[in-house]
């Protein structure tokens, strides 16, 4: 699939970028919790100039610049650094996420971890791997037992009771609950067996449209909060839950009583 090899390319030469750049870089306030580096942006430049070279009839969805649509209807979606607060702040939790959808339908994604060097790759219906090892979700079977992973959009100022509502919940019924700031390594964690299960609100498709894919190829599972697939390209992330797929249902519930459905 030369759509995944060219993929792999950019996602490594994005990552080469932030390595480069960690630590050296300053930032400025896109909102009052959302960063922007110059890293972002050269390696956003580097990702996009290589795919387009491949595809130049593309269209691009890039969260630092604004909607490329095509007639084709295929899109590369993407995220140059995923974890920009933490590598703003020399904190190692970030990566480059790239997704290619066709006609609304995610065909391949890939996340490349520079710092540890971990590059996720998955095609639709070839599985899903981390350097050329192939991932398996766990087989952990109830909330009870599991380790879960969480994040909190930027708004979580203005509404940091409601999302530790949820956040004390789980922690109460499970063995515990992390937060690392890269949605994109939390769903490629996810599909590695490191954890178990992951929700979290307003999510962007750029942070979640190779990280779907990868764990869905993982044998996980992804739904919104009403336990049913994102409609739209547009409407990815808005509201994301990931599991094994073992305790998919126990989380769905907790939401929903949350949420009062």
């Amino acid at each position: 699939m030369k759509e995944l090899l060219i993929l792999k390319k950019a996602a490594l030469a994005g990552g080469r970028i932030l390595a480069a750049k960690f630590g050296k870089v300053s930032y400025r306030l896109k909102g009052r919790a959302n960063l922007l580096t110059e890293a972002d942006l050269a390696a956003q430049k580097t990702v996009i100039a290589l795919i387009r070279k491949a595809f130049p009839a593309d269209g691009f969805m890039a969260e630092e610049s604004p909607v490329e649509a095509t007639p084709n209807k295929r899109f590369w979606i993407i995220d140059p650094l995923d974890g920009t607060t933490n590598y703003a702040h020399g904190f190692p939790a970030a990566a480059v996420s790239i997704g290619f959808a066709d006609n609304g339908v995610i065909k391949a994604g890939g996340v490349y971890d520079p710092f540890r060097k971990e590059l996720f790759l998955a095609a639709r219906g070839r599985g899903a791997f981390v350097n050329g090892r192939r991932l398996a979700v766990t087989r952990t079977p109830s909330v009870s037992k599991a380790l879960l992973v969480t994040g909190f959009p930027y708004d979580r100022a203005e509404k940091a009771d409601f999302y530790c509502g949820f956040f004390s919940e789980f922690m109460q019924l499970s063995h515990d609950v992390r937060r690392m700031g890269s949605a994109s390594l939390d769903l490629c964690w996810l599909a590695a067996g490191r954890t178990d299960g992951y929700w979290e609100f307003g999510l962007k498709p750029w942070d979640v449209a190779a990280g779907k894919l990868i764990l869905e190829e993982a044998g996980g599972k992804v739904t919104d909060f009403a336990g049913g697939p994102w409609q739209e390209l547009a409407a990815m992330g808005s509201q994301t839950l990931a599991s094994n797929g073992r305790i998919h249902a126990a989380m769905l519930r907790v939401i929903k009583r949350r949420l009062g459905r």
